[in-house]
Formats: structure tokens, C-alpha cells, sequence
């Protein structure tokens, strides 16, 4: 059997190497790169899927569509002949003529498999800048085969649901001709993509891991095929596959259910801190300058602040407190009571709030429910995530020193626990963050009691979002994901990957808006407004995505999270200006979607982006200059 046509989609199959081809009526031909044999990595080492002793193929016909099923039986481990044995199906469906790529395990008895490395890797070579790859690595890359710089192995791995990959899902596009390949499950996936300098090619596949030890279940893969297309159909095509899924909720929804939405859209973010610890045991713990180590704002000088603001003509503003709490930041999570004593206690926090409140602007905390440290009261191993091998991992990196991670069964329970003491107090919360829930892979846990898949892990996290949301608390975690789109309602930040370098640093792809021309009107996200140099300003992408400025944004930890000290000094005065335009700017698009972006006559330095109702943005990034317009 070496293909299937149906509804105009041709599948072609090259049974010696096990690799597929893919043709719409009138299309270019898709095929695996030559160079790539499916393959898995085992515990015993790496197996082709070629090394099964016994191997057939049959056509499958249904209702919806028409492919080719495959069987691998007869794998050999430790000299002898195992049980284990898988399938794949690739089969095109009759109502679209996208098609499927599913691994199915039948028996994993025999063999330890950590990854699967399939389907294939589209051959993509060519020296041309209109064969381009898309990398959703933070809010999105586009890397012509032809780009000058290498590219790096992207955060996390590129494991889907994390930073490296917002969205679950790459593309190619070659001549105006595209493909789209959705990762269906990726709860537990992620892609690898190589770039050579200066190319001439980019190659980019897709890796399932195992969930507790196991492959357990069947892993699927989408491609759409497009003639005449570019990046911004691609995200349109996407857009409609989770509105199709009933996962596309927009902030005008979510403001039904808590109209202070509209009061966080135009607001400038105000990122402070009151108290940092550093446990002599955190890996940032510094005994050149102990000084720089620990210390304390205090509750009333925040007032200050913020009295200031309101002063200087700021009418909308979110205030974000860090490290509010006895403890100081990043320190005894989840057991962070009471708001910090030098600071002013419990009295001089709740004062803060008030303040916040009579100058008619928004209050949020900074909190934390996966770092789960040694030193919290109520630490207890047996409710750290546990690997299948029993293990615990650990380390200390952060201020508070050394944690291991909470299983987030039990995060919904400490949220509540957490929450209503605050209400206690009378600290009445506009929003809170709920750090890296939306940054970090999800986790699993092993033990028994609460054993915890990836997917369970990541629906565990929105039940916490949806706490918050119940109680009239606008949820908020560090950067964006696909998963958290029901629930959350912003983020710290979901920045382009090259704000995250020392600026300066090669960039490795063109930035484009990936995330947000999917989802810009479901999630509000503040950006950076530093400018980097004479050269750069970040207010300008903050504008070209219609998001909300950043007024102050202290850093937590120096010189990580793209906070560097190199910047352009740009005074307080100036700041709020700056601030105001990008406010008022989001105030008219922060619920409307990007339709378009666009390169202007092709020039990566002048770039438009549209919204729905035509109001438009152009931004200039030689000459630093933007217009607005409305049509």
C-alpha cells in the first residue's frame, strides 16, 4: 500500500522507510525529511521503529475519512524478543482534508520508552526568505531559511504549555504555500527545531514523553494544508480549531462574569516589592554585597507612591506587590502569613490597599503555589510531586533556598486556606498572580495519595484561577498558555523570546505576533517599555500589540526575566507620558481582535497591525516613530 486519495488529499507512503508524503489537489508536495527514521528513545537506548521484527500495513475506511493503518510488533530487548507493540494511523478527513498522525500504544510490556520522535520533519531546504518556519517560543518567532543567526534551544526544551511554546502547534510556509501541524494531546510534547546559521534550512518535528512512566495513551498530531497563505492565516486557522474545541473565551465574556476587566484594560502596571530575604543556602544569595541581600520597603512609603501617581495625573493603574508578606519574597511558600511586621504588618498593608482603592485604582499580590519550600511550616514530602522512580526533585535556586515542587492537588486547597486570611484582614484583593503556573511545564506526581498527571496538573492550576475568579479576583500568573485561556485573565508579561536576551543579543528569528494574533483579545498583557538603547524602544511593540504599559517594573532578581541596568534613563515624568499613550491606546483595542500584522512593503522595520473595527497601528522602529489610525 503506498497511498490514499480522498476529497482531493493524496497521502503517499514509502513502506521501505516509513516516512509519509502529503498533496492537496492543486497543492505542493509535503514530504518527511529523507534524512529522518521514526524512531523512540528507550531506557535501554534508541529503537527504530524499523527494528520491529514484524510489520504490516492496511487501509482503513470509516465515516470521516480514509488512511493508512500500520502495526510494529516483534521488538527485541536484552537479546530477546518483548510484547510490546504500537500502531500508527494517518488518515485524512473527508469534511476538511486535514490529516492525522496518531501513535496508539497496544502493549508497552518489554520496552521503557521516555520519547517518540514522530511523525516526521517536513524537508525544508531551500536558501529563500520566503521559505519561512513558526516557533510560537514565547509570543512568536518567524525564522527565514536564510536568517543569519543560529538558532538556540528554545526555554523548556520547547515542551508545549510552557514558555518555549504558548501555543501547541508550528507551521512552514514556502512560496505562499503552508502547512499547520497542531499537536492534538500536547500535554505531555513538545517540538525540536534546528537552524544552522544562515540556514538553508530549518527543520522542525515533534517529540511525545512519557506521562508517569508510560506512553498510556493515544498521541495525535493535525496538519492543515494552505495554498496562498502566510503567518497571519496560519493563527486564524488556529483561532477557529479552539473555538471549534469551545476554548476561545474572550475578555468581553470573561467581563460578564467580572466586569472589573474593563477596569484593568488601560491600566499602567506598577510592579513593587516590599521585603527580600535571601537565605544564605539560594544559589542568589550573595556574600560579596550581603546588603544587596536583604531589605525592606516599608508599607507607607508604597502609599507614597502611589498617592504620587495619582498626583501626577495617572487615572488608571494596577498596583502588583511583591514579597508582601513575614517571610519576604519567594520565601516559605505556600505558608506566606502574615503581611510583613517591619513593613506595617497586617495595619500598614491593609492602609496600602485603601489608599489604592480611594485613588480609584487596582490592587493585586504577588503568591506562589508550585515552589514548595523546606523551610514552610506545613512542608511535608509526602505532598511534593513525586517521580515515578521515587525520587523528589529539588533544588535552591531561588531566594528562599531549597523546595522541592507542591503537587498541584493540593494547590486549590492552599489558594483557599491563603485567601480567606487575607479576607480576614481586610485586604480586598482586585486581582493576584499566581506565579509561574502559566510559564512552567505542568508536573506529575507518582505518590498514590495524589498521583497527578501533566493534563490533571494543568487543569488543577485553572481550578485555582477559578477560585479566584469566583471570589471577584481577576487572575493573573506569569506569562501566557493556551491551557489558561478559560481562566486567565492577564500577566506579568508574554514577551517576544529576544526581550528575555541582554539587549544587543543576535536575534533568531523575526519577532511576529503569534500569540496575539490569536488571542489578544481573550488575555490583557502588559509589556516592557524600556528603552535598550538609542536604537530600540520596547514601547513600540507595546503599541504594535495593543497591550498595557509597564510604568514601573522593579525586578525581582537582577538581570534575569529581561531586566537588565544597561537601559536608556528615561525619568519618572517622562515614564507616565509614555505610559499614558499606550493606555489610552489599549483602552480602544484591548477587547477587539488582531485581525493582521504586517511587515510594510516587506520592511521588517516598519511594521502595522490591525484590529477589528479598523483601528490600526503603525510603528517604525528606525526612526521610533508610531501612528494610529482609525478607518
Amino acid at each position: 500500500m503506498d497511498s490514499v486519495v480522498k476529497q482531493g488529499m493524496r497521502i503517499q507512503f514509502n513502506e521501505e522507510a516509513l516516512r509519509f508524503a502529503f498533496q492537496r489537489e492543486n497543492g505542493v508536495l509535503w514530504k518527511w525529511d529523507e534524512s529522518y527514521r521514526p524512531y523512540m528513545e528507550c531506557k535501554s537506548g534508541k529503537i527504530y521503529f524499523s527494528d520491529a521484527r514484524r510489520i504490516s500495513h492496511q487501509a482503513i475506511h470509516s465515516g470521516v475519512g480514509d488512511g493508512i493503518l500500520s502495526t510494529y510488533r516483534g521488538f527485541e530487548n536484552h537479546g530477546g524478543e518483548v510484547p510490546f507493540e504500537f500502531q500508527t494511523l494517518v488518515w485524512v478527513e473527508n469534511a476538511t482534508q486535514d490529516v492525522y498522525c496518531e501513535w496508539i500504544p497496544i502493549c508497552e510490556e518489554g520496552l521503557k520508552v521516555e520519547k517518540i520522535f514522530w511523525p516526521g520533519p517536513m524537508e525544508f531546504r531551500e536558501p529563500r526568505d520566503n521559505w519561512y518556519t513558526l516557533l510560537n517560543n514565547r509570543q512568536g518567532m518567524l525564522i527565514p531559511n536564510t536568517w543569519e543567526t543560529e538558532l538556540e534551544t528554545p526555554v523548556f526544551d520547547g515542551f508545549f504549555g510552557t514558555a518555549g511554546a504558548y501555543m501547541p502547534w508550528f507551521a512552514q510556509v514556502r512560496e505562499r504555500e503552508g502547512y499547520l501541524a497542531v499537536c492534538v494531546t500536547p500535554w505531555n510534547a513538545g517540538y525540536q527545531a534546528e537552524h544552522p546559521a544562515k540556514g538553508p534550512y530549518t527543520r522542525v518535528g515533534i517529540r511525545f514523553e512519557s506521562s508517569l512512566g508510560k506512553m498510556d495513551y493515544r498521541r495525535i498530531v493535525k496538519y492543515t494544508f494552505l495554498s496562498d497563505c502566510d503567518y497571519n492565516d496560519m493563527c486564524k486557522v488556529y483561532r477557529n480549531y479552539v473555538n471549534e474545541q469551545g476554548r476561545l473565551r474572550t475578555l468581553e465574556e470573561k467581563a460578564i462574569r467580572n466586569p472589573s476587566v474593563n477596569d484593568l484594560i488601560g491600566c499602567a502596571f506598577v510592579h513593587q516589592g516590599i521585603k527580600t530575604f535571601v537565605q544564605l543556602d539560594s544559589e542568589f544569595y550573595d556574600p560579596q554585597n550581603p546588603e544587596k541581600n536583604n531589605h525592606v520597603t516599608s508599607f507607607a512609603k508604597r502609599e507614597e507612591d502611589i498617592r504620587y501617581f495619582h498626583e501626577m495625573g495617572v487615572e488608571k493603574l494596577y498596583l502588583h506587590l511583591d514579597g508582601w508578606a513575614e517571610p519576604g519574597y519567594d520565601n516559605c511558600h505556600p505558608d506566606y502569613t502574615p503581611a510583613c511586621e517591619e513593613a506595617g504588618g497586617w495595619k500598614g498593608m491593609k492602609s496600602l490597599v485603601d489608599t489604592v482603592h480611594k485613588c480609584g485604582f487596582l490592587f493585586g499580590i504577588h503568591d506562589q503555589y508550585r515552589d514548595y519550600y523546606l523551610s514552610a511550616s506545613s512542608f511535608d514530602e509526602n505532598f511534593a510531586c513525586h517521580l515515578p522512580d521515587g525520587t523528589i526533585p529539588r533544588h535552591r535556586r531561588w531566594a528562599g533556598g531549597p523546595q522541592s515542587y507542591l503537587c498541584g492537588t493540593q494547590a486549590p486547597y492552599y489558594v483557599k486556606r491563603n485567601f480567606e486570611e487575607l479576607t480576614k484582614h481586610g485586604i480586598q484583593l482586585d486581582c493576584a498572580y499566581l506565579d509561574v503556573f502559566t510559564c512552567n511545564e505542568g508536573d506529575e506526581c507518582d505518590n498514590p495519595m495524589h498521583r497527578m498527571t501533566r493534563k490533571e496538573c494543568y487543569e488543577y492550576r485553572c481550578r485555582c484561577f477559578e477560585y479566584l475568579l469566583k471570589n471577584g479576583i481577576l487572575s493573573s500568573s506569569e506569562e501566557v498558555n493556551d491551557w489558561a485561556v478559560p481562566s486567565q485573565i492577564f500577566c506579568h508579561y508574554a514577551p517576544y523570546d529576544f526581550m528575555m536576551q541582554k539587549p544587543g543579543t543576535p536575534k533568531q528569528g523575526l519577532a511576529v505576533p503569534l500569540y496575539n494574533l490569536v488571542y489578544h483579545d481573550c488575555v490583557i498583557q502588559p509589556w516592557m517599555m524600556e528603552k535598550v538603547s538609542e536604537e530600540e524602544d520596547y514601547m513600540l511593540y507595546a503599541l504594535l500589540n495593543g497591550g498595557a504599559p509597564y510604568l514601573v517594573r522593579d525586578a525581582a532578581y537582577p538581570n534575569i526575566d529581561g531586566a537588565f541596568d544597561e537601559n536608556v534613563k528615561i525619568s519618572l515624568e517622562e515614564q507616565i507620558e509614555r505610559a499614558k499613550v499606550v493606555s489610552v491606546f489599549q483602552e480602544k483595542v484591548g477587547k477587539r481582535e488582531m485581525l493582521r500584522h504586517e511587515f510594510v512593503d516587506g520592511n521588517p522595520k516598519v511594521q502595522k497591525t490591525t484590529f477589528a473595527g479598523g483601528i490600526s497601528v503603525v510603528v517604525d522602529f528606525e526612526k521610533q516613530k508610531y501612528e494610529i489610525r482609525e478607518d
